[in-house]
């Protein structure tokens, strides 16, 4: 619903012409537009001795000094009536469409899009007569800001200093689109214009309502212009606009949106009217709000639904979150080395048939490596280094919605058989859920490897509690120089290791020493299984 209110205050300024104050309220936004509306014929130097209005600058706030042109939503020869939005100001604190007051015609734009005026400056002229659009477009050169016009053809003036006969008011869309027996549809100065111009008005496309001939199509023919054909509209529909380079239309809520979001509208494509950047849009860009899914297409095959929402933890899980936010109060470091496994797969495959796994025969490497670092194998204590007699490995595993870590104990004086035995019973446990306290809690030292993933080199977190952490990647195999082989290379398979250690009681030359230990073991691995 909207309401409007006009009134003249022309006496009140002191003057002859008539100034309107229009104010229109429309659900969510706000507008007032204020004309300056020349109805009063007599003026002194150029100005024109005909009806016209001048459409000014309006003021939109108490404190807007001046105003850019957003964009213009009709052209210069373009029909108007009375009520109709023909061009969307930004003020200091909003966006506004302004409408035009009376019915008439656009006849010279003088302010263009992204341009700013004053307030009260004039920025257009409109004409009662689609006739006085020449005349007015000279009137409009000698204005404030107004851009100086092309020189008019030979013919012009003469068009212009006639007085016209009676001009039929312009026909409705209705009447316009509804010509028949090939008729040209086309205004009176356009076909004036094209006779005294020579221009074959009917090879000449038009850009008006309905696809209307106007002067300036006419002009822009003579010219040797050709604008691209419009289709005619099927049925009445709202009008639309190409901003000027530079200018982003934006509601004001979106302006400010973005603004506090430290957004750049630019980068945002707006849904709303005419294109313009929208509330919704600028949620959409910060993620506040979702955007309509697209339905899939006929015969294309259907989305797949992912979770949503939130889960809550299990007691697993809380514990593992609560375990990792621990780690964070421990000073660590990081070593890693590549370690040439051709040796250890050969045994491994020596060994697989009678039951061992590469897990057991991994955790009985790196338990002999830390016999010779036993400072590997300590924890932290405030008062000083705490080291664990017994050399206790947990590994790893990951389960339905978890992570635990079995342990393999003295795992140093065990052979791999029995390891690989213990190992399986232990993962077998984790998977069921019927681990004792004691079979995942008494790790000296842990093994995370996710080797059998293909992952090349990763980092492990040092759990609370513990000295070092040993993360183990995947075996790729590699083209080294070999002075033996028949063309002086040969291929090997390595291993890239990584130890995370407690920066408190463990040195960077500790671990190195550790991790060079570990390589000769797994070089000649040969004593693992005796």
């Amino acid at each position: 619903m909207r309401f409007s209110r006009a009134a003249s205050f022309g006496p009140i300024f002191g003057c002859d012409d008539a100034i309107f104050i229009s104010f229109s309220i429309f659900p969510r936004r706000f507008q007032m537009y204020i004309f300056f509306h020349s109805k009063y014929f007599s003026y002194t130097g150029a100005a024109p001795d005909f009806e016209f209005s001048q459409l000014d600058m309006p003021a939109l706030s108490s404190t807007m000094k001046e105003g850019k042109v957003v964009s213009w939503l009709k052209g210069e020869g373009d029909s108007v009536e009375a009520g109709e939005a023909i061009m969307v100001v930004e003020s200091d604190k909003a966006d506004m469409d302004v409408e035009a007051f009376e019915d008439g015609y656009i006849a010279a734009i003088i302010t263009g899009e992204g341009e700013t005026a004053n307030v009260g400056a004039p920025v257009a002229l409109i004409a009662a007569n689609e006739a006085d659009i020449p005349a007015l477009k000279a009137y409009a050169a000698t204005l404030s800001g107004a851009p100086t016009p092309a020189a008019p053809a030979p013919a012009a003036p003469a068009a212009a200093t006639t007085a016209p006969k009676a001009v039929p008011k312009a026909a409705s869309p209705a009447s316009v689109n509804a010509s028949a027996g090939g008729r040209v549809v086309a205004s009176p100065l356009a076909k004036k214009m094209a006779t005294e111009m020579g221009v074959d008005i009917s090879a000449v496309v038009g850009s008006g309502p309905g696809g209307r001939i106007t002067a300036a199509d006419v002009q822009n023919a003579a010219a040797g212009g050709t604008p691209a054909k419009k289709a005619a509209p099927a049925s009445p529909s709202k009008p639309k606009h190409i901003p000027a380079p530079g200018v982003i239309a934006a509601t004001p809520t979106a302006r400010a949106l973005a603004k506090k979001a430290k957004l750049d509208l630019a980068s945002i494509e707006g849904t709303g009217e005419f294109g313009r950047v929208t509330a919704d849009d600028v949620r959409i860009a910060t993620g506040e709000k979702k955007p309509v899914r697209k339905t899939a297409a006929p015969g294309a095959p259907a989305p797949i639904e992912m979770p949503e929402g939130l889960v809550p933890f299990t007691g697993m899980q809380r514990a593992v979150s609560n375990n990792m936010v621990a780690t964070l109060d421990c000073p660590v470091f990081r070593a890693s080395r590549e370690i040439e496994m051709d040796a250890f797969n050969a045994l491994y495959q020596s060994v697989k048939p009678k039951g061992v796994t590469v897990s057991a025969l991994l955790a009985k490497a790196v338990a002999k490596a830390i016999e010779k670092h036993p400072i590997i194998n300590s924890s932290f204590r405030p008062e000083g280094t705490f080291f664990n007699k017994d050399i206790n490995i947990a590994m790893a595993v990951a389960i339905e919605g978890g992570l635990i870590t079995p342990v393999l104990k003295y795992a140093n004086e065990r052979d791999v058989l029995e390891l690989g035995e213990n190992w399986k019973e232990l993962v077998g446990k984790a998977k069921a859920g019927t681990l004792s306290p004691d079979e995942y809690n008494s790790g000296t030292f842990v093994i995370s490897n996710m080797g059998m993933f293909g992952v090349s080199q990763f980092d492990a977190i040092l759990p609370a509690g513990m000295g070092g952490i040993l993360a183990v990647a995947g075996t790729q195999e590699y083209i080294v120089p070999d002075k033996q082989a028949v063309l002086g290379m040969k291929k090997i398979s390595k291993m890239t290791v990584t130890l995370t250690c407690d920066h408190r009681q463990i040195y960077g030359a500790d671990a190195a020493m550790f991790l060079k230990t570990l390589n000769d073991i797994m070089m000649n691995p040969a004593p693992l299984v005796k």
